[in-house]
């Protein structure tokens, strides 16, 4: 594989078949002691799905926040 004059690597086929990384799936590319780590971004570590149903009560975040501003 090569880098491209715009920064861009394509990652054969059979290697997006075998990992599952299909068209417009995110990546993470971590800095390693051995180069860069490339992996499939999991939707557990996306911020909204970290904050989604926080509250675990019923009632809306109008509510929430009126509460913790002590209204």
């Amino acid at each position: 594989m090569r880098i491209s004059e715009r920064g861009q690597i394509t990652i054969p086929k059979q290697m997006r078949d075998r990992f599952g990384m299909g068209y417009n799936v995110e990546v993470e590319i971590t800095p390693t002691d051995d180069g860069l780590l490339i992996r499939k971004r999991t939707a557990s570590k996306h911020p909204v799905e970290r904050v989604y149903a926080i509250l675990g009560c019923a009632g809306s975040t109008d509510d929430y926040i009126e509460d913790i501003r002590g209204r």
